[in-house]
């Protein structure tokens, strides 16, 4: 027998990792898979519910770090460079020494995992709150500055992902070289060591309510989709609700959808309403009063105030010097369509690119929210 051999002979299982850490692990890992596939805002009801959810992780891991018994609070994987830069050296001579926690190198890299999860929690929430004008935080920015974060919260998921897969060669590393699967140890908790060495709590306790509560989060977040029906769609978001005007609705709405003037910058709406009496071949026959008043109407709400995203996009992808009578020919509004077939245009339920509530449960509102779109069957 090769002293290796009579080494792990005389080891057995021992728990080293407790149920909450585990389970905080291997959810915070579909957390952030879910948020990655789900980036398209079409789907941002569920990218909003990963990141959510990652919030709360965070922060119980956060406090799990204190609590949470043997080789889950910080103290028992706290090192200095110095210890890490020993590590690697140890791992590239392929003799790094084994510890039962994290390793130093491991170690920094779930310190630089939660801070990275933590500047994207919180520039998510604040582009949520900016972009979007979603959220706890919706508001409290506008939409260029939602826009740079938004921006900074995409360049820290790639930061993170970068850092994953770094910490995914290092478990590799670690494990060939110890000859243990790591993988298998996160999934049961156990690692082989000697019999006198401390083990962990199961804390099964507290991981049931992590369980629990984030079953509830996920149907309390969803249950509008099992509650919606053909007449009452399910809107993950809705738009605030914009100016409304009584004689705009009811002469633009007599003829088709009340465009709100949100979609159009106001140069547009001054110059359509000055040819009124040649309204796309058409004679509208508007008094002056009413056509004076419509227009305050529209001007005064016109895409350059911002009322909503659509309306800011519209406004930036139009040149200024261009003056627009149809909405299907702004830049923003022909490369969010580009993808759609013929085939969906000519569908008998959308019969048209002017038929906008076919595809935006949101269109007479004027708010167009991503997440409430939906292509005809």
């Amino acid at each position: 027998m090769t002293q290796s051999q009579e080494q792990n002979s005389k080891q057995t299982p021992v728990r080293i990792w407790n149920i909450p850490v585990r389970l905080f692990h291997w959810t915070l890992v579909a957390c952030f898979i879910t948020a990655w596939l789900t980036r398209d805002n079409r789907y941002l009801d569920i990218h909003v519910f990963a990141g959510y959810l990652m919030t709360g992780l965070i922060l119980f891991r956060l406090l799990w770090g204190f609590i949470g018994g043997p080789y889950a609070c910080f103290h028992d994987f706290s090192f200095d460079w110095h210890e890490v830069l020993d590590y690697i050296k140890g791992v590239l001579n392929k003799k790094p020494p084994r510890f039962l926690g994290h390793n130093p190198a491991g170690s920094w890299a779930i310190y630089l995992l939660l801070t990275l999860g933590v500047l994207i929690v919180i520039t998510g929430l604040l582009g949520l709150g900016g972009e979007e004008r979603q959220g706890p935080l919706a508001g409290l920015l506008n939409y260029p500055q939602g826009k740079r974060l938004q921006d900074l919260h995409e360049l820290l998921a790639w930061l993170m992902l970068c850092v994953v897969g770094t910490h995914l060669i290092g478990v590799l590393v670690e494990s060939l070289l110890h000859k243990e699967n790591l993988v298998r140890a996160m999934l049961t908790g156990y690692k082989p060591a000697k019999a006198d060495t401390i083990a962990a709590a199961s804390q099964w306790k507290t991981a049931t309510v992590m369980v629990i509560m984030i079953i509830a989060g996920g149907v309390v977040w969803f249950q509008g989709y099992l509650t919606a029906t053909p007449e009452q769609p399910y809107q993950p978001f809705v738009g605030p609700d914009l100016p409304d005007h009584d004689l705009w609705r009811e002469e633009c709405g007599a003829c088709h959808l009340a465009f709100h003037p949100s979609l159009l910058p106001a140069r547009s709406w001054k110059t359509m309403m000055a040819e009124q009496d040649t309204h796309f071949a058409e004679d509208l026959f508007l008094e002056p009063d009413t056509v004076a008043e419509i227009e305050a109407f529209l001007v005064e709400n016109s895409a350059e105030q911002g009322l909503t995203e659509a309306a800011w996009k519209i406004n930036q992808s139009i040149p200024k010097d261009q003056t627009l009578l149809r909405i299907t020919e702004a830049p923003y509004w022909l490369k969010k369509h580009q993808e759609i077939s013929d085939a969906t245009w000519q569908d008998p339920k959308v019969n048209g690119k002017v038929n906008c509530a076919a595809c935006h449960l949101d269109a007479a509102k004027g708010t167009f929210e991503d997440a409430a779109m939906h292509l005809p069957n």
